[in-house]
This record gives C-alpha cells, sequence and structure tokens, in this order.
C-alpha cells in the first residue's frame, strides 16, 4: 500500500484534498447542532427533571438570568425602571420563553434587589433544557436586555443557555499549538520541508475530523466539548506518527536507500508500529462506554473518529508526500555530505547524550528507579484530595457576559444565587418541608410556587457556590434529613445537583473502567512482545503516570496553584468527566510511547538474547524521538489553555502534565531501570501460552527477511532462505580500551561486493549489525582518526559476539 500510495503521488495527495474540501463544505452548510445532555437514569436529580416537565411544561426549562447594576442611585428608580421593564417584556413575549419573573412584580419581586438597592436580576425560564434551544433565541434575549444599558446602567446574562451562545474564539488553540510543533520540528530535522510532513498530516487528519463531528452532531448527541478534545488529542498524534515514520524515513535515505525503498521501510517498520499505537489509542477511547455515561458517547465518537483519520493520513498520505519531496526531507548540509561522502559517513548518529545517559540507567539502576519513584510520589500525593464536581461560570473569562452576570449576583445576594437548587415535591403538602428547608444549615432562602397537576416546585437558594463542597454536603442534608422528616416524597434537582450526581455516578464507576482498559492493553502488549512482565511493568507505570498528573491537576484547579498565571480563574473541583476522558487518553497515548520504546528493546533482544544490551541500545536509539514527540504533545495541549473552554483548558494541562511525566521520567528513566533491574525475566512467557498466542509483529526487522537468498544459497555462503537471520553485535574500543562513538560498522557479503547492514556505535563503543543468515561475511570498521579494520566473520544459528580494536593510522584489508 505504501509504494502504491508512493508511486500515485498527485492522485493521493489531490483525493485527501477532495475529502477535506467535500467534508468540510458539508458540514458548513448544514451547520452544527451540539447537545450537552448530562441525563442520568435512576438518580434523585433525573427524577425532579421528569416531574417538572410533566407538571410545569412552561418552566421545566432551563432557567437563566439578566441581572443589572447602576453606579448610582438604586434599581427603583424611574430611570432604571423605564429602561428594565420594556426590555423584560419584550423578553416574556418571545417564542420559547415560558416565563420571566422580574423585580417590579410586587412582594415576590422585592427580593429580586439587593439590601442596597443597586443590584436587581430577573429569572428568564426558557420552555426548553440550553442545550434544545435555538441559539437565534438566546442571542434575541441576550440584544435586548443588553439594548436597555446607558451610562452608568450594566447590563449583564448569566445561564447555560447564554453560556452556549458565548462560544470561545475557534482555532487559536490550535493555530498556537501548530506553531509550537513547527518549532520544535525544525530544531528536530534542521529541515523545512521535513518540518512540513508532519503539520500536513495533522491539519489533513484533524481537519477532515472536526468536519465530520460537526455533520455526526446531527444524528448523535455530541457535546461541544467533543470537538475541542478531538482536535487536541488528534494534533497530538497526527504530528507524532508522522514524527516517527518521517524520522525513520530519513535515516533510511542517509544509510544508502533510494528515497522510494526508504519510504516503503518506514511505512513496513514504523508505520506498522503507528497503526498498532493507534488502535491502542481508539480502544482506550472506547473503553469510556463501559462507565455507560450518555453523555460521554459523542466524545468516543469524535476523538476515535479524528484518530483513525490521523492513521489514515499517516499511512497514506505521508509516503505520497515523501514521493513528492524525495532527498528534500534532509537538511541542505546532510544532502551535501551524502552526495560528497556517502552513505557511510553521513548516517544519523544517535545523539551522544542519549547514549550517555542509557548507560548511565544500565549503571546505576536502583539508584535511578528510586529517584524516578519519589518524584513521582511526591506530585502524586495531591490526588489523595481530589474533588469531583464542575466548574460554574465563574471559572469563565472576566470579559464574558456570564462571568460579570455571577459576580454581580454573587456581590448583591450571596454566591448561592449561582446554582439555585430545586425541590420537586410530588404530592402532600409542601408547607412543612419548606418550613424543614429554611432551617437547614446552609440554606439562604426556600419560596415554593403554587401547585400544579399535584407536584410542587420549591426553589432552594444556597448560602454557598454551586461548586463549594459545603452546596454538595447540603444537597445530601436535604435528601437524606429534610425530605424524609417532613414525610413528603421530594426529589432535589436543578443544575447543581445534576453536576453532583454525575460526580457520583462517575466515581462508582471509575474502578471498572480503569480495570477496563488496562486489562485490554495488558493484552495488547502481551500479544505484541510476547512477555507477562512487560505488559504488567507497563500497566503499573500507567497507573503511576495517571496518579502524579491527577495530583498536577488538583494542585493548579483545586489548590489554585499558578491559575492567576494561566488565567483560568479561581480554583474549584476537577471536572467530573475528566478523570474518564483524561485516563483514556493517557493509557492510549502512553502505550503509544511503550510501543516504540519497547519494540526497539525487543528487536535487540531477539538478535542478542542479551537484556542489559537491549534495554541499553532500545533506550538510546528511541529517547530522543520520543522525547521530541513528547515536547510536541506537551506544546499543543497546554496551548488549549487559549481554547477558552474551562473543560478543554483542564484536559489540556493535565495531559501536558501526564505526557511529559511519561515521556521524561517513566519511560526515560523508571521503565529501563525496572527492565534492567528484572533482567531476562522481562521476556518470560510460559511455553503452554506461547504456543497459543497468536504471532503480532508490530515492528518488523528492516533488512534480514528482504536481504536472505531465494534460491537457497548466496554468494557469502549463507544457507538455505528461510533459515533466519542472526546478528553480530559487540564494542569498538580504541588501543587503551576506551569506547570508540560513532565508528561506521559495515557487514558486508563475503566477497565485499554486497552492503548488508551499517550502523555506527554509542557512545559506550557498543554496535549490532543484522545478518541475513548464517555463513562467512565480511564486517568493517572505520572511525576518524584511527584506522579501518575488516575480518571475516563466521556467523552461526545464534548471534555472534565480536569486538574490534581500532589503532591509530592502522590499516587491516581483509580478502
Amino acid at each position: 500500500m505504501a509504494r502504491w500510495c508512493y508511486r500515485h503521488r498527485l492522485l493521493v495527495v489531490l483525493l485527501w484534498l477532495a475529502a477535506l474540501i467535500g467534508v468540510g463544505a458539508a458540514a458548513t452548510s448544514a451547520g452544527s447542532d451540539y447537545a450537552n445532555t448530562f441525563s442520568l437514569p435512576d438518580t434523585d436529580s433525573k427524577r425532579a427533571y421528569d416531574l417538572l416537565e410533566k407538571a410545569f411544561p412552561q418552566t421545566s426549562g432551563d432557567t437563566d438570568t439578566v441581572v443589572w447594576k447602576v453606579e448610582d442611585g438604586k434599581v427603583t428608580d424611574g430611570a432604571v425602571r423605564s429602561r428594565m421593564e420594556p426590555a423584560l417584556k419584550k423578553i416574556a413575549g418571545m417564542d420559547g420563553v415560558g416565563e420571566v419573573v422580574g423585580p417590579y412584580s410586587g412582594e415576590r419581586g422585592a427580593a429580586q434587589i439587593s439590601e442596597d438597592g443597586r443590584i436587581a436580576y430577573a429569572q428568564v425560564t426558557f420552555n426548553k433544557q440550553a442545550d434544545a434551544l435555538p441559539k437565534e433565541l438566546v442571542q434575541d434575549v441576550v440584544d435586548t436586555a443588553q439594548d436597555a444599558e446607558r451610562q452608568g446602567l450594566q447590563v449583564e446574562l448569566g445561564g447555560q443557555a447564554i453560556q452556549r451562545v458565548e462560544e470561545p474564539p475557534t482555532g487559536l488553540a490550535e493555530m498556537v499549538g501548530l506553531g509550537a510543533a513547527a518549532v520544535i520540528l525544525f530544531l528536530a530535522f534542521g529541515s523545512l520541508l521535513a518540518m512540513l510532513l508532519p503539520l500536513c498530516v495533522a491539519v489533513f487528519g484533524v481537519g477532515i475530523g472536526d468536519f465530520g463531528i460537526q455533520l455526526l452532531s446531527h444524528g448523535t448527541n455530541m457535546p461541544d466539548l467533543a470537538p475541542l478534545l478531538a482536535s487536541l488529542i488528534g494534533l497530538g498524534v497526527g504530528i507524532d506518527y508522522a514524527l516517527f515514520i518521517v524520522t525513520r524515513h530519513r535515516r533510511g535515505i542517509l544509510r544508502g536507500l533510494d528515497p522510494e525503498e526508504a519510504a516503503m521501510t518506514a511505512l513496513n517498520t514504523s508505520g506498522r508500529a503507528v497503526l498498532f499505537a493507534g488502535g491502542t489509542v481508539c480502544i482506550a477511547l472506547a473503553g469510556m462506554l463501559v462507565t455507560n455515561l450518555r453523555f460521554l458517547d459523542g466524545v468516543v465518537i469524535g476523538t476515535t473518529l479524528t484518530v483513525v483519520l490521523s492513521v489514515l493520513a499517516a499511512i497514506t498520505l505521508l509516503p505520497a508526500l515523501l514521493g513528492l519531496f524525495g532527498t528534500r526531507v534532509l537538511s541542505r548540509r546532510q544532502r551535501r555530505k551524502l552526495a560528497a561522502e556517502g552513505a557511510e559517513t553521513t548516517s544519523e548518529k544517535t545523539s551522544g547524550l542519549a547514549a550517555r545517559w542509557s548507560a548511565q540507567v544500565q549503571k546505576r539502576p536502583r539508584r535511578t528507579a528510586a529517584l524516578a519513584l519519589v518524584v513521582m510520589a511526591v506530585l502524586a500525593l495531591p490526588v489523595l484530595s481530589l474533588r469531583l464536581g464542575t466548574v460554574d461560570q465563574g471559572n469563565d473569562d472576566t470579559t464574558t457576559t456570564t462571568r460579570q452576570a455571577y459576580d454581580m449576583l454573587a456581590e448583591g445576594f450571596g454566591p448561592g444565587f449561582n446554582g439555585p437548587l430545586q425541590v420537586v415535591v410530588e404530592g402532600g403538602d409542601s408547607a412543612a418541608l419548606v418550613k424543614g428547608i429554611e432551617a437547614t444549615e446552609g440554606v439562604a432562602q426556600a419560596s415554593a410556587l403554587p401547585p400544579a397537576h399535584g407536584v410542587s416546585l420549591i426553589q432552594v437558594v444556597p448560602t454557598t457556590s454551586p461548586q463549594s463542597k459545603e452546596t454538595s454536603e447540603l444537597i445530601d442534608r436535604l435528601r437524606e434529613d429534610a425530605i424524609p422528616e417532613a414525610g413528603v416524597t421530594a426529589h432535589v434537582g436543578g443544575v447543581t445537583a445534576v453536576s453532583k450526581d454525575f460526580a457520583t455516578v462517575t466515581g462508582d464507576r471509575l474502578p471498572l473502567f480503569v480495570g477496563t482498559i488496562i486489562a485490554l492493553g495488558f493484552l495488547l502488549l502481551l500479544l505484541a512482545f510476547r512477555s507477562l512482565v512487560v505488559p504488567l511493568t507497563a500497566a503499573v507505570m500507567n497507573l503511576v503516570a495517571a496518579a502524579a498528573s491527577f495530583g498536577v491537576l488538583v494542585a493548579i484547579f483545586q489548590w489554585g496553584w499558578g491559575l492567576d498565571l494561566l488565567g483560568l480563574g479561581k480554583e474549584g473541583p476537577i471536572n467530573a468527566f475528566l478523570p474518564v476522558i483524561m485516563l483514556s487518553l493517557l493509557f492510549g497515548l502512553s502505550m503509544d510511547y511503550q510501543v516504540f520504546l519497547v519494540s526497539r528493546m525487543h528487536e535487540e533482544w531477539v538478535h542478542t538474547r542479551d537484556n542489559a544490551r537491549a534495554v541499553r541500545v532500545g533506550l538510546a536509539e528511541t529517547s530522543r524521538v520520543i522525547n521530541s514527540a513528547a515536547l510536541i504533545m506537551v506544546a499543543v495541549f497546554v496551548a488549549f489553555v487559549l481554547s477558552g473552554n474551562s473543560g478543554a483548558a483542564m484536559a489540556g494541562v493535565g495531559l501536558a502534565a501526564a505526557v511529559a511525566l511519561d515521556a521524561f521520567i517513566l519511560r526515560t528513566a523508571l521503565v529501563p531501570a525496572a527492565m534492567h533491574l528484572l533482567g531476562r525475566s522481562n521476556w518470560w512467557l510460559p511455553a503452554w501460552l506461547d504456543k497459543r498466542l497468536p504471532h503480532l509483529a508490530v515492528e518488523p526487522a528492516e533488512e534480514s527477511e528482504r536481504l536472505a537468498p531465494a534460491d537457497g544459497a548466496s554468494e557469502d555462503g549463507a544457507g538455505a532462505a528461510g533459515t533466519g537471520g542472526s546478528a553480530v553485535h559487540g564494542f569498538v574500543r580504541d588501543a587503551d580500551g576506551g569506547p570508540v562513538e560513532h565508528a561506521s560498522v559495515t557487514l558486508l557479503s563475503k566477497g565485499g561486493g554486497r552492503r548488508l547492514d551499517s550502523v555506527a556505535s554509542l557512545a559506550d563503543g557498543s554496535y549490532i549489525v543484522s545478518a541475513p543468515a548464517p555463513g562467512t561475511y565480511l564486517l568493517t570498521v572505520t572511525a576518524a582518526p584511527y584506522g579501518a579494520r575488516a575480518q571475516r566473520v563466521e556467523v552461526g544459528e545464534e548471534p555472534l559476539v565480536y569486538d574490534v580494536e581500532l589503532r591509530s593510522g592502522e590499516v587491516d584489508v581483509v580478502g
């Protein structure tokens, strides 16, 4: 498939362009129909809503507020009333508005004026919930109310419906994230065209994904958070997946392959790993379905669609773009050096820092593991005080009308006015219940509406804000004490109660969800690496990363550390839906890094059966690309602080912390240190299980099977085709026994006419080259300022250990 896409590159690019333009045009013409449905069956708040909808159809919808404040005088002055009363009357007459209760309607209305007379509010009750209201209607309400403003009279509006029309600016977070990713890619590649490749893949995947989500919103309940989260994860994985493939492609060109063969090799190795990694992300996302929280269904659909499109773009669009760019994916310096000196001297070298760090981890695994565990444990400590809930409009940007209305209500009437509770009484006398509620600790006021169809509605205003712990405790007191003592059947509803029930249900189902995605990840890694210890280690590391990342979230958003720097308002509880979403994405992304890291270790282990070398080489050769990928993801996720959506900002900060900790501490230090300590048991699998498991090659070797002769014998004496590959490995040292770094080690056919494999030695002088089959080969080693050595080597079924000593000025030519 990769070869076909490479050779038909113009057609592939045009097909992707047509898909982007076509889906975009369809989505633009259809518009969006996002719906934030928090319906929770078998909860007290849902029963309250059902009764309200039946008995008060005109008041069962969303209730929002119009708030006004005067700088001088009082809101009862004639000049103020002459402006506000006509506006409220006009709003009450709009189709879709059930009732408007203002402060100028007798004794009941007097309670809607603050004690100092400077702030007043009117309640606007729609006949539908906020997510079902036409935005045009809500915008008319906003415009009508704010038209009444004048010098000295401020009018603001708050509520769920009002918040929906104040959509944050779209595209800013994505553009900032792409810009940061572009800088990191340019520094990593040193080539403008190579930098553009991952960005193009991400733009196509996320662009078609977002348009697709917009279309799907007309057929299923899709929360407006879905496209934001889909963009966040799509940009991260799209850029990262393309980065892994482009890095492998550039390495192939530098080793002497023509661009087409380099692209085929990259797609057949890293491309397979990308396909596997994308599958793990989708499976982790699908794990949200076991929570049976219907609100999350749209998030699962939207993010999964975007991840799938990003993977498809990486394995089809990317090879086509590689065909268009050819060798220009290399920097100019690399192209000049390749033309002047050839492939062997131009091949990319493993970072000296990475190799030295890898050797350091091998030398002191206990100290490295202990230090990493201490850091993660300290960061995880705040998670012990994690409190799930919901953010309210006090977390909105200070320039929005919802935030200003929230602050005005809190100033004039106390913070509880921003989250009234609705106690719905089914039959019976509500008078005794009203008295009981008024006497309950934490209640500022309670008032009953006239009953209808045997149902009474009591509006309860708490003394504390909707997101405070005290308000949650008040709901419990009403349900467990006040209502039973009154001897009536009643239910506590309203937005605040729904949020509390949502947090409770989420917390109850979280263990099942975590267990499901851990079990699925364990099975996938078991199939990929044929080991029981590797997937078990990965599961433990994922839990450690989750605890530490949630500790960072609690410290920032619940304790308020650094909130002012981020410009995200005041502290509060962690969004109830965030643990499920974050854990899904975290487990998927952690699996990505685990696959790319351990697949290289596993490849080395299969060749050498040397665990220490496998872990050292795997870490040295993958840490740079994993760290670059992690930096890109962190930049993309942090950019979503600018999205204007508190939920997306919280998810962005949490995921940025999770990826940074996972890549820079777990995969770079704790995982390799643990694998060094575990030794050969890393790769242990019972024989009976090994026979029953299907074989799954995540990232097959690049050369071995393709270089084996097909006719049973070859010029180098290798045996029959299919006898299996082997390897030569060892150390390159100088006359004093010191390691020689960046020595060019090449395995040639017996007569020296065909190059089979070529690598550069690491910082500790270690190397490994692949042999297509047992037989006789020529091994050459060169490094400035030393001489060159060449030696015939006999490779058997088992890997051959062969150390090379280089001396200055010496030339050793064989054959």
